[in-house]
């Protein structure tokens, strides 16, 4: 029997299931009259953890990929992303807050039940694409820092439920934490890059009117445009972060829900202006790096070649070579995109169990969540790389973002129609700005999934067969 979509998440509190019950209102936060700063503290975090999949090995892969082969022409695909981001995500932290309910149990609970399963299969397609940019990274890591091959990298990946599962026990405020350090060490070492050292400086005239002039003309940009945009607005990421904002206990009433949409709006803000800035400094660096050459010659006169169809995420570690020399740079990459891959397995976990249990209300073990996910991304992966070898990494990695950003319509257009709901949102709903922000957001991107949809298909087959 369908509930009423009228009632408050205060009536309806007693007797609905809440999706990640382990973090249920677990962090507390100071009266709604407290101090900006203190307030600002309590609710900062759920936006931390969404930042991860806007820095995760997807985007390294799809932001080198940009830079090596157009320079600064796709700059504002990254910069358009990031704020339609922003604009998705504070609607979605908004959802929770003003509701009770995540966006999976909104759509369970106010669409019809046959709209159940093809939606919770499609996030779930979602969130292994997620997870295969994320063992490619963290499989690419283990290769750099102790040589095993890519096959065996892969399949180590599999197993890190256990590192998560460590993590877990930590509390929720505890991983904010250590995901807040890895975001900050990331957009410190890449901003000394940029503002500080005069060999890797920019020509920011040359940024700007990039920014300025959008650009698509070229072969080839439309699917990295598209893969940018599918590995910055993640589907599961707008899932995710309208249960996350639940862990605070806020109350129910209207100073209490006022305050926690206004602080909530101001994390996502701050926390995806930050990942904007790490994305836009890789592309960045990518282009002064690699664009327009078809070698380097690194520290012990190694020559290091690569053309448009080069592994770049493989061969990164050479924008952070000005900074502390070529080879300390190739273990601070590595290091820096396994702890991008291990933090995002931690999101992508999340973001499953919030799938599942908030369509299905089916309740799974983590530990058996994350290995039955990150086996439905590895096990494809294992056989590409076993026939083709370690070289389509970058491939595997751009072709999950281009899945994402297809499935993404099916993410946004629910968020839109529930938060622009006076029945569902009451007094809360989302203005008129807001909301005319949003549905832009989501008609742009629809249309440039369909625009590009033959070339995505067919740069996909030709992915997996090798041709």
């Amino acid at each position: 029997m369908k509930k009423d979509a009228t009632r408050s998440a205060s009536e309806d509190k007693g007797g609905s299931h809440h999706s990640l019950p382990e973090t249920y209102q677990t962090v507390s936060v100071p009266h709604a009259k407290a101090g900006f700063w203190r307030q600002w503290r309590a609710f900062s975090g759920p936006a931390i953890l969404i930042s991860v999949g806007y820095m995760d090995p997807g985007n390294w892969g799809t932001d080198l990929a940009g830079g090596a082969q157009f320079k600064y022409g796709l700059l504002w695909v990254v910069a358009l992303a990031s704020f339609m981001a922003v604009i998705l995500q504070i609607l979605s932290a908004r959802l929770g807050v003003v509701t009770g309910k995540d966006l999976a149990q909104c759509s369970r609970d106010f669409y019809p039940r046959w709209l159940r399963w093809p939606n919770w299969l499609t996030m779930e397609l979602a969130v292994v694409a997620t997870d295969l940019a994320e063992s490619l990274g963290s499989a690419v890591a283990l290769n750099l820092l102790f040589h095993i091959p890519m096959s065996w990298a892969i399949v180590i990946t599999a197993f890190d439920v256990l590192l998560l599962l460590s993590l877990q026990g930590m509390g929720m405020r505890m991983i904010e934490a250590l995901i807040s350090v890895f975001v900050l060490t990331i957009g410190v070492c890449y901003g000394i890059e940029i503002f500080v050292l005069p060999q890797t400086q920019p020509g920011f005239g040359e940024m700007a009117a990039a920014l300025l002039s959008p650009d698509l003309r070229r072969a080839g940009m439309m699917v990295v445009a598209v893969g940018i945009i599918g590995a910055t607005v993640m589907p599961h990421n707008l899932y995710l972060h309208s249960a996350l904002v639940q862990s605070r206990k806020f109350g129910r009433d209207d100073n209490s829900i006022r305050t926690a949409i206004k602080f909530n709006t101001v994390d996502a803000i701050v926390a995806l202006t930050i990942a904007f800035f790490v994305n836009a400094a890789i592309l960045v660096l990518a282009a002064m790096v690699f664009y327009g050459k078809e070698s380097v010659v690194v520290a012990g006169g190694q020559v290091i070649s690569f053309a448009a169809e080069s592994d770049w995420i493989r061969i990164a570690h050479l924008t952070l070579a000005p900074l502390i020399g070529t080879v300390a740079a190739s273990t601070l990459f590595a290091v820096a995109l396994l702890a991008s891959g291990q933090s995002s397995t931690i999101t992508g976990t999340l973001a499953g169990q919030v799938v599942m249990e908030g369509f299905m209300n089916w309740r799974m073990r983590p530990w058996l969540r994350r290995m039955l996910s990150r086996l439905l991304a590895v096990v494809p992966a294992i056989i590409i790389i076993s026939i083709r070898g370690g070289g389509s990494v970058t491939n595997l990695v751009n072709l999950s973002q281009v899945i994402l950003c297809l499935i993404l319509p099916f993410a946004m257009f629910p968020l839109l129609h529930f938060t622009s709901s006076r029945k569902i949102m009451g007094q809360w709903r989302s203005g008129w700005i807001m909301m005319s922000l949003g549905w832009a957001s989501a008609i742009v991107i629809t249309v440039m999934d369909i625009y590009s949809l033959p070339e995505s298909l067919s740069e996909a087959w030709r992915i997996i067969v090798g041709k």
